[in-house]
């Protein structure tokens, strides 16, 4: 996401931070290679006009002509206005006083609508609310079927329309099931269409006016580019959105959407999906976004995903075993575990500051599975001391894992040398870890950088 646009802007600021001083013909051409970078990345031309007027408006003035760091300076600048151009920092959706909060989710098909559902569904479960989600889909029974499927594997309630066929009777009787069953949440899974047409609007507007959503979703695909936010528009006239789900992020590497989408229809981005699993779904923060463009990283989204997947009392268990230099293999594995359950090794390393500036940065994801798999093949007593583990056994934890013994040896002289670190770490010689050389460097091995 964004890495045509965060490697162009890199290269600006580069020539722009060896200037001592900066002329207006110097922000000129800075101007003119944002530009490029902005309409490779697909935004949206009006939008990149004003988003340039912006920037020379403060550039050319006091604050970067006379800074002692004008490429710094220009660096702030552009921050500061691509923050103002993705939106509003997040909102939490507000629950109603009167239970149910009735959530309607719009957008084409093939968007993402219904997966999106179920992400949502999953959030608020995790909130403690109660839902019930709504197929009101009846053009495309797959997405019926669908949402019955994400229901049962959330364990969330999905409403049954038996032979009803009108999608407005379907979501009127389904919030009266909803209040009859104390449901906190309702979420409307409605029909799209491949484009835009009265009759889509028409449904969307019944259904509106018979059950009163306090949310309206525009879900859109990011993979559309500056097209999505055009067709946000459409919807946000027809029938008045309240904000936008943006989804497969992941596999968008310009971004134009998210950098389009508020500027054109006025409303802000509340979530972006990335990736299929029900787990990637994350609230919308512009200033976090921005600051990964730039290259920056995003360590807080990275500290608040280890705070959902570590609880306090295994942080401490753990801070503990280190301490005493009692970390063994089997504590590593379950270590490894909870890393995977933060989602790709590649998307967390891009969090890290300076790391999306690495060229050639690659993740085997194919590694920790490696690694779990030679683990679960030893016995409890080789986890707990792995200096026991001969020749003979290296073998038949080899067989076991489906691996080489040569593997099991890069394994055993990694971890004996991540443990000499975590002594140095809890004796108060290093004050934090370097994940390359916990697993062994760049090199070969089961390294996953």
């Amino acid at each position: 996401m964004f890495e045509s646009l965060s490697t162009r802007l890199d290269a600006i600021y580069k020539k722009l931070r060896g200037r001592g001083v900066l002329k207006e013909p110097d922000v000129d051409e800075a101007l003119r290679e944002i530009r490029i970078a902005l309409i490779e990345a697909d935004v949206s031309l009006p939008v990149v006009k004003t988003f340039l007027a912006a920037i020379r408006e403060k550039a050319v003035g006091q604050e970067v002509l006379r800074s002692l760091t004008p490429g710094h300076q220009m660096v702030k600048i552009v921050s500061e206005e691509l923050t103002a151009l993705l939106g509003e920092d997040f909102k939490e959706i507000q629950f109603a006083p009167q239970p149910p909060t009735i959530i309607l989710m719009a957008g084409l098909q093939g968007s993402g609508k219904t997966t999106t559902v179920g992400k949502l569904a999953r959030r608020f479960k995790q909130k403690g609310k109660t839902c019930l989600l709504v197929p009101a889909d009846v053009y495309r029974p797959a997405a019926i079927e669908q949402l019955n499927i994400l229901g049962k594997d959330l364990g969330i309630d999905v409403y049954q329309a038996g032979e009803e066929k009108d999608p407005v009777v379907i979501c009127q009787k389904a919030v009266q099931e909803a209040r009859r069953k104390l449901c906190q949440v309702v979420i409307l899974d409605t029909a799209g269409r491949h484009q835009i047409d009265e009759a889509l609007m028409t449904e969307l507007r019944a259904i509106k006016q018979t059950v009163s959503p306090h949310e309206i979703l525009f879900v859109a695909d990011a993979m559309m580019g500056q097209q999505a936010a055009t067709i946000a528009q459409a919807f946000n006239e027809a029938v008045g959105i309240d904000g936008v789900v943006l989804t497969k992020l992941d596999g968008d590497a310009r971004g134009g959407a998210a950098l389009s989408i508020k500027s054109v229809t006025g409303k802000p981005i509340r979530f972006i999906g990335l990736g299929e699993k029900l787990d990637a779904l994350e609230p919308f923060h512009p200033d976090r976004l921005v600051s990964k463009i730039l290259g920056m990283g995003d360590v807080l989204t990275l500290v608040e995903k280890a705070r959902q997947t570590y609880e306090l009392e295994e942080q401490e268990e753990l801070e503990k075993k280190i301490r005493k230099n009692q970390f063994t293999l089997e504590d590593f594995r379950d270590q490894l575990k909870q890393v995977q359950k933060m989602g790709s090794i590649q998307q967390l390393m891009s969090m890290i500051p300076g790391m999306s500036q690495v060229k050639g940065l690659k993740v085997d994801e194919g590694a920790f599975s490696r690694i779990e798999a030679m683990i679960n093949s030893m016995t409890r007593e080789e986890r707990a001391k792995h200096q026991i583990i001969n020749a003979s056994r290296k073998r038949r934890i080899a067989e076991g894992s489906g691996t080489r013994v040569n593997d099991i040896n890069k394994l055993l002289k990694q971890f004996a040398q991540m443990q000499k670190m975590m002594k140095k770490f809890s004796s108060g010689k290093m004050r934090g870890l370097n994940l390359g050389q916990m697993f062994g460097g760049r090199g070969g091995g089961f390294s996953p950088f």
